[in-house]
């Protein structure tokens, strides 16, 4: 559906003021679904994101401060994001041998276990943007955004 019907909104000043408002939409669009999906999960997408970067690192720990330069919204705040995946289980922190005001964080195998089962629902949110578009398109999509962000 184009955005000027999604918004009831009839004109644009320009294309590009159109380009700013159909990423932030769209953005948000897909970040809805995400959430949606992560829900029964009981995790958030920044958690999710950690989750990510931990099993990236597994078996090994990482640092909070590596958790916090990769992380997809890098506003996020780490120390409290961690602290819930740590009561739900799903991360151990403990304090680092070198660095005593820094903490190692490593990914649990029930945070395993949950990536895991998240992965088919995962699929399924990338198989809904497979509906739209081709691979071809994917591709210069993705070169777009790069291209965007500089």
């Amino acid at each position: 559906m184009r955005l000027e019907d999604e918004i009831v909104q009839k004109s644009f000043k320009d294309e590009f003021h159109k380009l700013a408002v159909n990423l932030q939409f769209t953005a948000a669009h897909y970040r809805n679904e995400f959430r949606g999906r992560l829900k029964p999960y009981e995790i958030s997408p920044e958690q999710f994101n950690i989750l990510r970067i931990l099993r990236g690192q597994h078996p090994g720990a990482a640092s909070a401060k590596l958790v916090a330069e990769r992380m997809i919204d890098r506003s996020s705040n780490v120390s409290r994001l961690v602290e819930k995946l740590r009561v739900k289980g799903h991360v151990n922190r403990t304090a680092c041998d070198e660095d005593r005001r820094s903490v190692d964080l490593e990914i649990t195998g029930q945070g395993l276990e949950v990536l895991a089962r998240l992965a088919e629902d995962m699929e399924t949110t990338n198989m809904s943007l497979a509906d739209h578009l081709t691979n071809a398109e994917a591709k210069q999509l993705n070169d777009l955004l790069d291209k965007v962000r500089g």
